[in-house]
Parts: structure tokens; sequence; C-alpha cells
């Protein structure tokens, strides 16, 4: 039984996996053993869980596939991207983008009125004697000489840092499997095939678009191609700098934001005001023509800084939303009337955009949509694997219904660590039916059970679980867990009962599986589970089958057999800044840290001090 080790790039949210018959059988993220958040550098720690797990041996591994090209590839792909862009681009006039944002009102006087955000933190604001930086953005963002040499600078500053960046790395690649004899098994792939390859074999669909977006990658921005019969033919390259995630991680490292690790709070932001305000100023940044990207200037950020420090953070990160969404959804169009293929599947970090997921789902043309559950780099693993099964062996997409591959522990387990952090303890043989009645009762449960989740998303296994009639529990439970989140908090909703409270459903139900898209809530699901419904309407739901996880599935029905709501609050189970957590010790700090009322660990019930029953 042929055996692939997949390795996703080392830069970001380093994760291992293993294939054997071109099946996943299990994947794991170094930040859940490491405890450091999108952990970088090698997996260590995640490959000896691997091989622990799975009893592996460094001669049982047939190839190590990696996801990025080596370093000397990668830096001749950006030289040439860099040179073709200013060959194209860089000595001709563009639009002045500048003009556009002259027009608009100097101030927005509006307030918001965001639970748990006090609205002077919603401003980008500068000490008085900075105040020459919104002088200095304000010219280094028009389209003339300042703005056109900031670009310049600014590329090639990345292009020399990121050409460090890839040595750094595979150093370490090539380091760590020596460690454990298998560089000589070692074979790289594309970084846009790797994430083609894991969002086209693991969707079911043996017809597809296959859209891939983030912020680089072996010269792209994203890729277009299309599956057909096992195969995937690329169509299009979305050259780089044309990159829809660098357009979006400069709105979100300019609004004071961790560019890959915060966007989710741009677009939570962005729900909150209009995005017609600043729309034309930010779309005269990108568009979308025949199937190709255009960026202007896009590696000189200064005008999304100016925007920052000129308007409240809502109003900026709307207008970068829309526009996020109108460019894919325009490039996506061109290409199904082009190919005329109605299943789309996508990877890369943009996909990690759920709105903008919906709204692709909305093309018209556009019938199903599946988005690779790990969408970012850490999915690049995967990616890789299957790349190199299908390339070697031949591979037929199939329906993954799960991503529990993660490690799991054992009641023995699960008890010692109890009993070694001095807690009392019950056992329950239907603890589901106990938990059901708890949240019922009002308590908030954080549940351990069962294999962890692969990707960024908890789906019951690592959950925190509450019910959703209360929107207040948003803030309460965040202050809990220190976070500073402006989402509502996900919902895990009966596959069933679906259409009672989402609209707009059909073609996106297997995405929902894995929480990778929002719809538009029903009447019935915005008066039962407002805490789970965002305030333009919509909700990031987990469809929950009783196949794929017959004991959280379990706990839902109970809960409606009480209540008649096939909802349950889903949020994830961490505290702020830390990974989801792995192990049952992770589980009772963060228990404890939080002050929640019920750790449900396996089939053990643990009371808190903040108990309501």
């Amino acid at each position: 039984m042929p055996s692939i080790l997949g390795i996703s790039p080392l830069d970001r949210d380093s994760t291992v996996c293993l294939l054997r018959d071109g099946q996943v059988v299990a994947a794991i993220a170094e930040e859940r053993l490491s405890r450091q958040k999108m952990h970088r550098g090698f997996p260590y720690l995640a490959l000896a869980e691997l091989f622990r797990r799975c009893k592996l041996k460094a001669e049982d591994i047939d190839v190590v596939a990696y996801g990025f090209l080596p370093p000397e590839k990668e830096n001749e792909l950006k030289q040439k991207a860099y040179d073709e862009f200013f060959k194209t681009f860089g000595d001709k006039p563009v639009d002045d983008i500048f003009a556009r944002f002259r027009a608009l009102p100097k101030t927005r006087g509006k307030e918001f009125n965001i639970p748990g955000l006090e609205e002077s933190s919603l401003q980008m604001r500068k000490v008085w004697y900075k105040g020459w930086y919104k002088l200095a953005y304000r010219l280094a963002s028009k389209s003339d000489f300042v703005g056109t040499m900031a670009q310049r600078i600014m590329y090639w500053y990345w292009l020399k840092l990121s050409a460090g960046t890839h040595q750094k790395y595979y150093g370490q690649l090539v380091e760590g499997l020596q460690k454990y004899g298998l560089l000589d098994k070692l074979q790289t792939i594309e970084h846009h095939h790797a994430h083609a390859c894991n969002a086209y074999y693991t969707s079911g669909f043996d017809e597809a678009i296959i859209f891939t977006l983030d912020g680089y990658g072996s010269g792209l921005g994203g890729s277009v191609s299309i599956g057909r019969g096992g195969k995937v033919e690329r169509v299009h390259d979305l050259k780089y700098p044309m990159s829809m995630g660098e357009f979006y991680a400069s709105a979100t490292s300019s609004l004071g934001y961790y560019p890959w690790k915060h966007a989710g709070k741009v677009l939570g932001l962005a729900a909150h005001d209009s995005p017609d305000f600043l729309y034309d100023a930010v779309s005269s940044l990108v568009e979308a023509k025949d199937g190709d990207v255009y960026c202007r200037l896009p590696h000189n950020v200064f005008f999304a800084r100016h925007l920052a420090v000129t308007y409240p953070k809502p109003t900026v990160a709307a207008a970068y939303q829309k526009v996020l969404e109108r460019v894919a959804c325009d490039c996506l169009e061109y290409y199904q009337k082009k190919y005329g293929i109605t299943n789309l599947v996508g990877s890369g970090g943009v996909f990690a955009n759920v709105k903008a997921n919906q709204r692709m789902l909305e093309v018209p043309g556009i019938e199903n949509i599946f988005v690779h559950p790990d969408m970012g780099d850490g999915g690049c693993c995967v990616g890789a694997a299957l790349a190199i099964e299908a390339r070697d062996r031949g591979l037929q997409p199939y329906n993954i219904d799960h991503v529990y591959w993660g490690p799991e522990y054992s009641e023995e387990d699960m008890a010692t660590a109890l009993r070694e952090a001095g807690l009392e303890f019950q056992r329950h043989d239907q603890v589901e039916t106990k938990i059901a009645l708890l949240l019922h009762e009002g308590n908030i449960v954080a549940r351990f059970n069962g294999p962890m989740e692969y990707g960024p998303r908890a789906l019951g296994n690592r959950s925190i679980l509450y019910h959703a009639k209360d929107p207040d529990v948003n803030l309460w439970l965040n202050q809990q867990l220190r976070r500073t989140e402006y989402m509502p908090f996900a919902p895990a909703t009966l596959y069933e009962e679906a259409e009672k409270c989402y609209k707009g459903l059909k073609g996106g139900e297997h995405a929902a599986e894995f929480m990778t898209i929002t719809f538009d809530c029903t009447d019935f699901m915005m008066q039962n589970c407002p805490a789970a419904v965002h305030v333009d309407g919509t909700a990031r739901p987990q469809l929950v089958r009783k196949e794929t996880n017959a004991s959280f599935y379990s706990i839902i029905k109970e809960y409606q057999k009480l209540t008649g709501v096939p909802s349950i609050i889903n949020t994830s189970f961490n505290m702020h800044e830390e990974p989801i957590v792995c192990r049952p010790e992770d589980a009772i700090r963060a228990f404890q840290q939080g002050n929640l009322h019920y750790l449900a660990m396996g089939p053990f019930l643990v009371k808190g001090k903040l108990a309501k029953t």
C-alpha cells in the first residue's frame, strides 16, 4: 500500500499528513502540539506523533511531498514575476487612484455600537507629533512619481526578504528530513497545484472549475484549472503580484491586525458599515478583466494606510470586502461562461473568507461549491501528497465526509489527566443527553472528544458549546476567553434541519459540513438563535450528519427534543491567540483559565465553579 508523507510550507501553519492508497488517514498541525499559533518551522512534534500513531518507520514512506518548489526555483519565479510586472505596468501611467478619494467626505460621522469594542478603538489614530504620517501616506499612495517609486521599492524589498525566507525554511526542511532518513524521498510540488489538488480530489466532483487564490505561491497569486476525470489541467495563471490575498492583507495590516492571522476580523467588521462609502476609491485599485486580475500599485500599501487613518475601521473593511467579492466573482463568472462547468472547488487563503465563498456560489451558472477544509497553506501537505498520488498512480476525486484526522486519546488518558489536575469528575454512559440538558439550562460546555479536527475549524470534537438564544453570550464568552472577535459564534445544525435555518443552501451543503461558507438566515434562525446570526443576517454553519459524528449529532438532537431548536453554538476550544486544544492537558488548562461552566471530556463531566446547575 503506497504511503506518501505530505508536509506543508514551513513558513506558516506547518502541518503533516499521511496518505495511504490515495486516502488521507492522518493529519496534524504542529501548532496543536507546540501550542504556538500558526507554528513556523519543521514540524518535529507533529511528525513524531504521526509516526507514533500510525506505527511508521522511515522505510514505510515512499515519497515525501512538499508544497513549495526548491528556493532557487521559487526565487527564479519571483524575479520573473517582478521583471514582467515592471515591463508591462511599471513605467506606464495609471489612473489617478487618489482622484476618487479627493471627492469623498473627509469624515464618516457614524457610530457603530459594536459590542465589546469602544468607538475610539475603531479609528486608527496617530499621536499629534506623528501627524506627518497622514501626509506621507497621501503622497505615497498617488499614482505619480512618489507612488510608483514606493511601489518599486517595496516590491524590491519583498523580493529580497522572501528569497531569504524560502532559503531559511527549505534548509529547515532538509535538516529535519535528514534526521528522519527521508531526504532522498523528497519531491516538491508547485504551490498552487498543491492547492488545486487538495480542493479537487477531496471534493467528490468529477468535473469542476478549480479556483485558487492566496497571497503568493510559486510566482502566482492564484490559478484557474479544470478538473475532469481525475486530471487537473491548468488553464490560467494569475501572475504575482496580481494577488487578491495581498490586496486584502494590505487592508488587514493597515487596520492594525496581523495579515495572515486576523483577516477574519476585517470580515467581521465589514458587516457593520455600507461598502458603498469607499467602494469607488478602493475599486480603483483592482479589477477583473477577461478572466484575469489587474492590480494597480499592488505592493504599495500606503493607499490602504491613508484610508485607515482617515476613516473608521468598519468603513474601510466594508469596501475592501465588497471589492474582494466582486473581483473573485467576476473572474469566476468568466471561466464559468467559457467552460460551462457548474461545479466550483476552491483553496488558498482567500477561500477562508466565508462571505466571498457565499457570493461565488451565487455566481450565475455555479450550482455547487466545495472549499477544502484547510484552505490555507497548512492544507498544502494534503494537496502535495494528492498531487503525487494522482501523477504516479492516478486518482479519482472522492467525497471526504469528515476531517477528524488528528490525535485521539483513550478514556484512561483523559481520566489520568483529570486526576493529575486535581479535578473531580463523573462518568456518564449517555453523556450526550446530559450535555444537551446542561446547554438547555444555560451552561457553557467545553467538549473534548474523539480525534482532533484537521484545519482551522473546530467541528465538534474540540469545541465550546452553548445555546444560541442569548446574543449577549458573544461578549461574555469572548471576554472569558480573552478574545477580541466581532463575528458571532458559528452554529452547529442538524443536517436534515438546515433548510429550516438557512436560505440559499442548495449546492453549498457539503462545504457547510466544514464551516467554509455563510448563508442568509431564515426568520426561524434569527428568532431562535440570535447569538449565531451576524449583523448582516448571515451565519457560518456546520451542518452535522449522524454518519460523520454520531456523538456530536446526538447532543444537538437531544437539545432539539428539549427546545425544538436544531442548532447550538459551536466555537473553537481555545484561549485567545492559542491554537485549538489538542491533548487532555490543553483542554483542562483552557477550561480552568476560561472559568467555563462544564468540561465534557469523553464520557467524563467536570463541573466548574460558575456552573448554573
